[in-house]
């Protein structure tokens, strides 16, 4: 039997802190008075006040408008009704992309109103899959901080305007305007937008569309001709990342994971997997799952693909990276055995880097990088973007029109783009509300949210989507598309012009064909004009070598700027969205603002606990942020997320985190998100709001289980632990002893398993379940005060290095004490835990109401009606997975603005009726969405049928992109998860805290890591 290693969730649970040690003691936070101060130094002040700051979404009714029929041209997904049925879901093909992440999606209505998206198994990259944003996008409709009219500013206020009058006036202005007309926006991948753009370009001759992305791709474009390769990594054997976090937030990053585990699923009769490097600076979502992980400084990252350039290629200039773990040698040999199968990525904005990693995978014959069929998600151009702003402040611009493009917010020349708008003379933003440069603009046509739209796209060459509307427009705006239309003078609406430009691609029967198209919402072949022909030059290489040699060597404190899973770039369909703002990083397990991370070293250095404000300085730019220690962290580098510190997004987002992007470096135009930085101490302190480290699991044995792949090969039934207990007949596994008396399901038998080795911990499942049960929103402060609502989480634990056999030379308190000092690259497991519904519930038992129960099919289920909120089911959960609702927040005031959709008519068309609201003292967790599992079943009965495996999904398994849960009836033998079980049962098959038997319905399959390469090709 393999000795486990220890585990540990965070700084505080290592540490015993005593504020740690206080809430690990007491099973429930103390509870606070509505009138609570949350801190404020007067605690006379009313705490709506504080919470004003966190969330917006109004009080406009939009009731009549969400009760009409949708757009008569929108077709349903599963059936075509001819009117909407009263409590009858229908499914509508479409497509999510603002700028970034995109998803082929189903939307979910219900009497015409959006409320959930399912990921669309028609679309051939997307597969189903959906990522945590897209999951949250839903929301973005409902938002009462968009603009609900048209506007034109008069003064220092932008007025409600006619739609004709700034129509004419917009005309007017455009015919004489001098100088360059810009459009600015960010990647467009919308085939038919772009011909409208090109049109709008003919009518207005001086036009220039420049595009530009938060988190550019500038130099990945330019090192590869002006095409984005298409990546496919269930090609790649041996892949080694850069940098580059392709599983979190790099370029397609349910794409890319879908393909990723595809290598790393591994059973008995599948005993291989890929073997994964990532050298890179912070902590990241693709880092966390390497077999191998590196810390570097991001200034050495360009000398790392130096050293793998040199290793494979040969002939470069002498890198500076000190390889002193070897990793990189091996890594290298890894790639030379995998040639063909092998691939290599960068997230660097470098155009030098990107060149010489193009060169490796060209050399290493890599048929997981294809040029032939381009990406076409990131094409933003960084140099195109600093000249306009340089045009902009010499008044060579006469008119700008920004389309989801906010660069008084988000470029890092932001400063400048405020001082030249001011240059310019007719400005106008089609963005969907005053957000910081839309309330710089003089005209505001705002447009349409994606769900009120038409569109199609193109993320990759070769494979289209479409959009459709869903739903009436819920406020007097229009679609951006339409908007430029009638500016141009074309009255044709965008809806015939979209389907003017798909005559072209569908040919045949148009009409039948474009029917099909809309139903399916994917369709196969391309809109966009051919690629200009050009001679692929050979790369630059010696070129990239010498900018990567000359570039400058920092001295002090190195800055990385990244993005995070949640509000991404912060653009305002994200940074406005309170469950995203909620929900916790998938590393540090932060809420509600961004941080300044480092590593334990530099803490320990500078005397820095965790909350301490420093102020971060650069460019002579400065915020203020709290210190979070993060284990994995680069010494002598700290990091920060991009797309907080907002100003007009609204009340969710405004205030919260500051904006890290002014610090930002740029060279030769193009952005670096890397910069040398000074860091000052200050007095004050802000807490963060983790919920990782809000109950502790210290020498519980049998959370979570790992071991090698040689491990593994070498005997599958040896790498998972048992405990067993002592009985007269011998030692036996627990759940042969039992004082219960045995359930014995007659009919359905409803279970789940999750595969740790596929759980890549990006959250999707989390938001999944959020919408689909209507889980609270609680805000800052009651996440502080460990009372975060999520039904389902997703656990970080790290693998410390005291090992077990400590235990037996050192002892436990000395080993504890070991414990306490981090390792400064930790590994890492995700872990989704959720009500394990347990055959012998321990909460069950303690209830002295009946209100939670067994059901004849093995749910743990709960009566609402029945609960009085005695806690004593909480405190008896050995899992820590039942949420408690302190407050009714649906109708205190004190959560207006925190929980704020479901407290107006506007908000209240996203939540989903098939699941109670639950009250104020009630308890609430995981019901395996028995909603679907009814609905399943009802359907069945009505074809006098059993439910077949895959009509019940419960929301969390249907959200995983990386398909790491599966949900099924174990009575059913044909069933995936039966096969499953059966295909596992004593080999990677185990029940957390097994021991103590209660035999949960939820089933986890030990993490596999391929740490031996030289297994892996034996």
């Amino acid at each position: 039997m393999q000795e486990s290693p220890k585990y540990w969730k965070g700084i505080e649970e290592l540490e015993n802190s005593p504020e740690f040690m206080k809430n690990a003691l007491t099973e429930f936070a103390d509870f606070l008075p509505v009138k609570e101060s949350h801190g404020a130094s007067d605690a006379t002040v009313a705490p709506r006040r504080d919470f004003l700051k966190l969330m917006g979404f109004g009080i406009a009714a939009a009731t009549l408008a969400s009760c009409e029929t949708p757009i008569r041209k929108a077709i349903p997904y599963l059936n075509k009704p001819e009117e909407v049925d009263p409590g009858i879901a229908n499914f509508y093909a479409s497509t999510f992309f603002i700028g970034q992440d995109y998803n082929s999606i189903l939307v979910k209505t219900r009497e015409g109103r959006p409320i959930k998206f399912e990921g669309n198994p028609e679309s051939p990259i997307t597969r189903g899959g959906l990522s945590a944003r897209a999951q949250a996008a839903v929301l973005s409709l409902y938002d009462g901080g968009r603009l609900q009219h048209f506007a034109i500013k008069k003064g220092n206020e932008h007025v409600k305007s006619d739609r004709d009058q700034v129509d004419q006036e917009v005309r007017a202005a455009l015919a004489s305007a001098t100088g360059k007309i810009a459009i600015v926006s960010p990647t467009i991948i919308s085939p038919s937008t772009k011909k409208v753009i090109a049109e709008f370009a003919a009518r207005f001759p001086s036009t220039e569309h420049v595009m530009y992305d938060v988190n550019s791709a500038s130099g990945l474009l330019q090192a590869n001709g002006g095409v984005l390769p298409s990546y496919d990594f269930s090609k790649a054997r041996t892949i080694v990342s850069v940098g580059a976090d392709f599983l979190g937030t790099w370029l397609s990053p349910v794409e890319y994971a879908q393909q990723y585990i595809t290598n790393r699923k591994v059973s008995s009769e599948k005993r291989e997997m890929s073997r994964h490097y990532q050298f890179e600076s912070a902590l990241t979502l693709t880092g966390s799952n390497a077999d191998v992980r590196v810390a570097v400084k991001p200034s050495m990252q360009g000398e790392v693909v130096l050293a793998l350039y040199n290793a494979i290629i040969g002939g470069g200039a002498a890198s500076s990276y000190n390889d002193e773990s070897k990793q990189l040698a091996k890594a290298v040999r890894d790639l030379k055995n995998a040639r063909g199968a092998a691939l290599v990525v960068a997230g660097s904005n470098d155009p030098a880097v990107q060149t010489l990693v193009a060169a490796i995978n060209q050399t290493l014959g890599s048929t997981a990088v294809d040029v032939a069929a381009p990406s076409m998600i990131r094409q933003g151009d960084d140099a195109r973007m600093a000249r306009l702003i340089r045009e902009m402040n010499a008044g060579q611009v006469g008119a700008v029109i920004f389309y989801h493009a906010n660069p008084a917010y988000d470029h890092p020349l932001a400063e400048q783009v405020v001082n030249g708008l001011k240059k310019v003379k007719t400005t106008i933003s089609l963005n969907d509300r005053l957000d910081e440069t839309g309330i710089l603009c003089t005209y505001a046509a705002p447009d349409h949210n994606f769900l009120e739209s038409w569109n199609d796209y193109e993320p990759k060459r070769g494979s289209l989507s479409l959009a459709q509307p869903v739903i009436t427009p819920l406020f007097a705006t229009r679609q951006a598309q339409d908007s430029l239309l009638a500016w141009a003078g074309n009255p044709t609406t965008y809806y015939n012009y979209l389907r003017n430009q798909w005559k072209g691609v569908l040919g045949g029967n148009f009409q039948k064909a474009w029917d099909t198209a809309v139903h399916d919402g994917v369709a196969v072949g391309t809109a966009s004009p051919a690629p200009v022909a050009r001679v692929a030059a050979p790369l630059d290489v010696n070129a990239a070598i010498s900018a990567i040699k000359s570039a400058p060597k920092p001295s002090g404190i190195e800055l990385t700027i990244y993005e995070k899973v949640g509000i991404g770039n912060g653009a305002n369909i994200y940074a406005n969205n309170p469950w995203l703002q909620e929900l916790p990083d998938p590393v540090s397990k932060a809420t509600w603002g961004n941080y300044v991370a480092v590593s334990r070293k530099m803490a320990v250095e500078r005397k820095w606990e965790q909350g301490d404000v420093v102020e971060v300085s650069a460019n002579g730019k400065s915020i203020q942020l709290p210190v979070l220690i993060q284990p994995g962290q680069a010494d002598g580098a700290v990091s920060i997320a991009l797309g907080y510190g907002r100003t007009n997004a609204g009340k969710v987002a405004n205030g919260v985190g500051a904006n890290v992007l002014p610090l930002a470096s740029m060279r030769n135009d193009g952005i670096l998100y890397t910069n040398v930085v000074n860091i000052k101490e200050t007095e004050a302190k802000s807490p963060i709001a983790q919920t990782q480290t809000h109950h502790t699991i210290m020498d519980r044995k049998a959370v979570v289980q790992e071991a090698s792949l040689a491990d593994y090969i070498k005997d599958p039934k040896d790498v998972t632990e048992y405990e067993t207990i002592s009985t007269p007949e011998g030692p036996q596994k627990p759940n042969k002893v039992s004082l219960w008396q045995d359930y014995e399901y007659k009919n359905h038998h409803w279970g789940m398993v999750i595969d740790l080795n596929s759980c890549i911990g990006c959250g999707s499942c989390v938001i999944g379940c959020q919408v689909e049960n209507n889980v609270a929103v609680v805000g800052k402060q009651e996440v502080l005060n460990r009372r975060e609502m999520h039904w389902m989480r997703i656990d970080r634990y790290y693998s410390s290095d005291a090992h077990k056999e400590d235990f037996e030379t050192k002892g436990k308190l000395d080993t504890y004490e070991a414990m306490e000092h981090p390792s400064d690259n930790p590994k890492v497991i995700f872990q989704p835990m959720l009500c394990q519904h347990c055959n012998h519930a321990p909460c069950e038992t303690v209830c002295p109401v009946l209100a939670t129960t067994h059901s004849s099919e093995g749910l743990n289920q709960m009566t609402y009606n029945r609960c009085v909120g005695t806690r004593y089911c909480a405190n008896n959960c050995p899992y820590k997975v039942r949420r408690f609702n302190w407050f009714s927040y649906y109708s205190n005031e004190k959560f207006e603005t925190v929980n704020g959709h479901m407290f107006t008519d506007l908000g209240r068309m996203v939540l989903n009726p098939d699941v109670t609201v639950r009250a104020r003292g009630v308890m609430e967790k995981c019901s395996f969405c028995v909603q679907r599992i009814q609905l399943g079943k009802l359907e069945a009965k009505k074809q006098k049928r059993r439910p077949q495996d895959g009509e019940v999904v419960s929301a969390c398994a249907q959200s995983c992109p990386t398909q790491a849960i599966v949900f099924g009836d174990m009575r059913d033998p044909n069933s995936r998860i039966s096969q499953i079980m059966r295909r596992e049962d004593g080999e990677r098959a185990f029940h957390v805290l097994d021991t103590i038997n209660t035999q949960p319905n939820i089933t986890y399959l030990t993490k596999i890591r391929n740490t031996e390469a030289e297994v892996r090709n034996a």
